[in-house]
């Protein structure tokens, strides 16, 4: 067949470095719709994870589409020394609304990807402290070039790369289901964050000079909701009770919004949920809702102000690209124009309500727990704590295999697997998900788990 042709020439010529292979049996795309793929048969899955939360707005989206259209045929190119206005406009309003939003003035750097935009959210700090180490959390994820890989958690994206004098100092995130210090979240008073505070008592602990009150650690990278680690959302005030203590030992605070930003969580930035301001955000994704890989940092004025981050401090050949500008300019409009404030948390709850149910039915789904349309769904032994990656595994396999039949006839399902033990669902659909349709995808994910559970 054409399918099986295409696969034996990706298995002899294509590098098996990316994320691909996680599958046992790889798929092939060809058309996607709203929150559709259409295989190389033309087979219809329901997209619940919608590339890692970058296409926000949907497939197809034909106001994206059409600006992107409308940018090739009039500057589709332009070196990045030179001005565009969709360049200008997109900085000037991304930085105005995070001025209303943060009460900071502050400006925009574009780039390419979201690694190398937290590259250059490290050069900001490095520049700005003249130090290089940072705090980040256990279960964190900024990405996989080298210094994204120092501040990301996981040792496996750094094993065979040798030493990395820069590694951060990896704090608990507080994951509540998983709680590393055992504690119950009604009643542990924030243990988590005493027990980072304490690392601020005694130059013996090894992060701070009492003498002079510097921190040898510059920043700390955090996501809000942790993406990769498997959408873990934090406690309510957490986060205001760690920027208190970054801010006593001048400590800036990255917000890795990459995954949470662009109304994701039912505001425009994740942090917007803790009422605090970074000093520097990196976002990325949807931006130009997944089909130009445009990035970006905000950083507060005295941070990125000409004076001080000047001429050549970073760059890249497509980092401020026409395409991407025009496209994210386009996006921001469309997000001027539609209620999502409104919409994502009410489209959220009907979900997380629905998943609820299923919980009751299946003790193997440990956990379900959601903020907007950032949903997880923790897969579990029978004990409904237990990690079961192989049930996860299946699950997935099984909705990639395009065999169900929920809502009538044969489709598939497309799911996202992290969470700290690989057994967690991480649910981002489109905006545009009907409530029709979160009951196929909850209908579909059923049958999944009762055909794995027969395994």
């Amino acid at each position: 067949s054409k399918e099986d042709d295409l696969l034996k020439l990706e298995a002899k010529y294509c590098s098996w470095g990316d994320t691909v292979h996680y599958v046992k049996d790889p798929n092939i795309f060809e058309d996607c719709r709203g929150s559709f793929l259409y295989d190389i048969d033309g087979l219809e899955y329901l997209d619940l994870q919608m590339l890692y939360s970058a296409v926000n707005f949907g497939y197809k989206n034909q106001r994206v589409n059409n600006a992107l259209k409308a940018q090739i045929d009039r500057l589709p190119h332009l070196a990045c020394q030179y001005l565009h206005k969709e360049k200008i406009l997109l900085a000037a309003n991304l930085s105005q609304r995070s001025e209303r939003t943060f009460e900071e003035k502050g400006r925009v750097h574009f780039n390419v990807g979201g690694s190398a935009a937290v590259e250059d959210a490290l050069k900001l700090v490095r520049n700005h402290t003249g130090r290089s180490l940072v705090f980040a959390f256990m279960g964190g994820y900024h990405g996989r070039t080298l210094a994204a890989s120092a501040i990301t958690s996981s040792f496996r994206y750094r094993e065979k790369y040798g030493h990395f004098g820069d590694r951060a100092c990896f704090v608990p995130f507080p994951y509540c289901f998983r709680c590393p210090y055992e504690k119950k979240r009604d009643t542990c008073n924030m243990y988590c964050l005493k027990q980072f505070e304490r690392l601020f008592e005694t130059e013996y602990y090894g992060v701070i000079n009492k003498k002079t009150n510097q921190c040898e650690f510059a920043a700390f990278c955090a996501e809000m909701i942790q993406g990769t680690g498997g959408y873990v959302i934090p406690p309510d005030g957490y986060f205001t009770g760690l920027k208190e203590i970054l801010d006593r030992y001048n400590i800036l605070l990255i917000d890795d919004e990459i995954q949470m930003g662009f109304f994701r969580t039912g505001k425009f930035w994740a942090i917007e949920h803790c009422n605090i301001a970074p000093d520097i955000l990196v976002f990325g994704k949807a931006l130009t809702n997944g089909v130009n890989p445009l990035s970006g940092v905000w950083a507060k004025e005295k941070l990125i102000s000409p004076d001080v981050f000047g001429p050549g401090s970073t760059h890249a050949t497509f980092s401020s690209n026409p395409l991407g500008t025009a496209v994210g300019l386009e996006v921001m409009k469309l997000i001027e124009e539609s209620d999502f404030a409104t919409q994502i948390p009410k489209k959220g709850q009907y979900f997380l309500n629905r998943l609820k149910t299923l919980q009751k039915k299946y003790p193997q789904i440990g956990n379900v727990d959601g903020l907007g349309l950032a949903l997880r769904i923790e897969m579990c032994q029978k004990d409904g704590y237990t990690p079961n990656k192989e049930l996860t595994d299946a699950i997935e396999e099984i909705g990639l295999s395009g065999k169900l039949s929920a809502g009538g006839k044969r489709r598939g399902l497309v799911l996202d697997v992290g969470g700290y033990y690989k057994n967690t669902f991480t649910l981002a659909p489109s905006f545009y998900i009907t409530e029709e349709e979160i009951d196929l995808g909850v209908e579909l994910f059923e049958e999944a788990l009762v055909k794995a559970l027969k395994k």
